[in-house]
């Protein structure tokens, strides 16, 4: 499968015949502006998740399906959380099989799956993702296969549970504490050491996020 703009362009204007829906009424439909709907119908851009799943709502398709994930058109069952949340803070963000994918520290960008998640700042959503996190060093509170949801940053408070990136592509979900001359990297699951980096090593570090919410997998 492919996310290619190719592969959107081509869905998008499938779609949109057998919808018999014209571009301006899908802007009118999602409230994304007439300029931008024709950028996405001409290839020039992909949506970001909001728009795309706006689109993918409006055209009766899956979203998965609409960006070339997937070769099934069928949308997934809405949430009952819709019904005692506000529809307008609940948005579905990209899934990530690894911490590096989901901050683009590799080649391979993959989404693997959305999920519904509640956030009141509209501003936010560009910047939330969620990854699936394999391992146990922050066990029990964090266990292998656990989804968290994570708010793209470049800082975190200390003692924050924050994702970081070691030498530029190594990802980490570790407390992060700090001192006036390092940074200590945490983990909740004793039997792993604390990593302390000290003076320029502090530089192998870069936080690119924060948790905000853990799911548990079931």
């Amino acid at each position: 499968m492919s996310d290619s703009p190719n592969v959107f362009q081509k869905r998008l204007k499938q779609a949109l015949a057998e919808k018999g829906m014209r571009p301006v009424e899908l802007a009118a439909a999602t409230g994304i502006s007439k300029a931008r709907i024709s950028q996405y119908t001409n290839g020039v851009y992909v949506p970001k998740s909001k728009a795309a799943c706006l689109i993918a709502s409006a055209l009766g398709v899956s979203e998965a399906w609409l960006l070339g994930m997937t070769d099934s058109r069928k949308r997934s069952e809405r949430s009952n959380i819709s019904e005692v949340i506000s529809s307008d803070k609940i948005y579905r963000i990209p899934v990530f099989e690894s911490v590096s994918a989901g901050f683009g520290a590799y080649a391979v960008n993959e989404v693997v799956d959305y999920i519904p998640t509640i956030i009141n700042n509209p501003y936010d959503v560009e910047d939330t993702i969620a990854i699936r996190v394999t391992g146990d060093s922050m066990y029990p509170k964090i266990e292998d296969g656990d989804i968290i949801v994570v708010r793209r940053q470049t800082s975190v408070d200390s003692g924050s549970i924050g994702v970081v990136l070691l030498d530029g592509g190594e990802g980490l979900v570790k407390i992060i504490e700090y001192g006036s001359t390092w940074i200590e990297l945490r983990s909740i699951n004793e039997k792993y050491p604390v990593q302390r980096f000290q003076g320029a090593e502090v530089q192998r570090l870069r936080v690119v996020g924060k948790v905000q919410q853990i799911i548990k997998k079931l």
